[in-house]
């Protein structure tokens, strides 16, 4: 911890001088806001309401004790005492430390499939350690294998289950992968399925995917996969151009069967305030007549034409046949997926496959690191 060694009361705000020789400034308003007595003792939610202040709030007393700073307010008597690890830990303009703040590892085709992070089912169910650290590879990768699972339907659904509520979408909760006639969507086909992100059309679509491999007796059938940080990563370096139309230009999602019709308009590509790429949204079946402007369609297209030749290639692309008793986890926002044709006549080939929001998964790694 950097030890406070000074504190001095001005008129914009409090500077605090650390020993590091850093001084820095926390205002007055900020202080009453995020003071400890500003949250519930349990609940540790905000109870101070910022409106019974006015903007201008100035301290009637400012003294340093030896375990922090005491604060009387000159607008009450109640006195707000700060210790001293309060200042070093909640600097303005510096985020609260947080575990499930986990850097992406890119990868391309060259990855071999052995260096994908793997892990025994049996060890995830009852030891946390060993779930923390997978959730934490997954995270990373946005791709994981658990083998082991039980000769049970719903052995995958309790690995997810482990982790958080599963998120319910048209399709249900649980949505079985197999060879289907009258189907409502090609994944129920055994057409090939180029390589995509599910429910592109949802206004959120689902975080993390978790396809446990039942059977797998068919010919043909493997999984494919690519990280699309990577692509739109390599794209951005190599047309920016594109990568910019991508992020900027918004296109009209649709799903609709009997039942429903789901619509939305999103870029292709989507970051956040800083620049940093935090989903893709593809999935070209899924797409619905594109309604640019002439001139602005043709820019487009050459732009999703190219970053669709990139996420189909080898370069980015890798592809594993998933054996009966193993689950692919991936983040369905960040990885893409899709499978090889194959044929039903010769085999079965029964997926099941469920989610769990992004926000769940990166909660259950808070929790667990706590």
């Amino acid at each position: 911890m950097n030890t406070m060694l000074s504190v001095n009361a001005g008129e914009a705000g409090l500077a605090v001088t650390f020993a590091s020789g850093e001084t820095v400034s926390y205002p007055w308003l900020w202080l009453k806001d995020n003071a400890p007595s500003s949250f519930h003792p349990q609940t540790e939610e905000r109870i101070f309401d910022l409106t019974s202040v006015e903007p201008s709030l100035q301290p009637l007393r400012v003294e340093a004790t030896g375990n922090g700073v005491a604060i009387t307010w000159s607008n009450d008597t109640a006195e707000d005492l700060l210790p001293a690890g309060f200042f070093d830990a909640h600097r303005p303009g510096r985020a609260r430390d947080d575990p499930a703040d986990i850097a992406p590892r890119l990868w391309d085709g060259s990855l071999r499939f052995e260096a994908v992070p793997r892990r025994a089912a049996p060890a995830l169910m009852k030891d946390d350690d060993a779930l923390l650290a997978w959730l934490k590879a997954t995270a990373a990768f946005g791709l994981s294998i658990v083998d082991g699972l039980d000769d049970d339907p719903e052995a995958g659904r309790l690995v997810a289950e482990r982790i958080a509520f599963l998120r319910q979408t048209n399709f249900g909760t649980i949505f079985e992968v197999v060879s289907m006639p009258n189907p409502n969507n090609l994944a129920y086909t055994p057409v090939a399925l180029p390589l995509h992100t599910d429910l592109a059309n949802q206004e959120v679509p689902p975080g993390y995917q978790f396809l446990h491999c039942v059977s797998n007796g068919a010919e043909g059938g493997g999984s494919t996969f690519a990280d699309g940080f990577a692509v739109a990563a390599a794209l951005k370096d190599e047309d920016p151009e594109a990568y910019r139309l991508l992020c900027e230009v918004e296109i009209p999602f649709r799903f609709h069967d009997a039942d429903y019709d789901i619509r939305g308009r999103f870029p292709v590509i989507v970051t956040d305030s800083r620049g940093e790429v935090t989903e893709l949204r593809f999935n070209a079946h899924l797409v619905d007549v594109i309604d640019l402007p002439s001139e602005k369609a043709v820019s487009f297209y050459a732009a999703y034409r190219k970053l669709m030749g990139m996420i189909r290639s080898e370069r980015f692309m890798i592809a594993y046949r998933l054996k009966a008793g193993e689950m692919a986890v991936f983040d369905n926002r960040r990885v893409l997926h899709g499978r090889q044709a194959f044929n039903p006549n010769t085999g079965r080939r029964h997926l099941r496959g469920c989610y769990v929001d992004r926000g769940e998964f990166l909660s259950r790694i808070r929790v667990l690191s706590r």
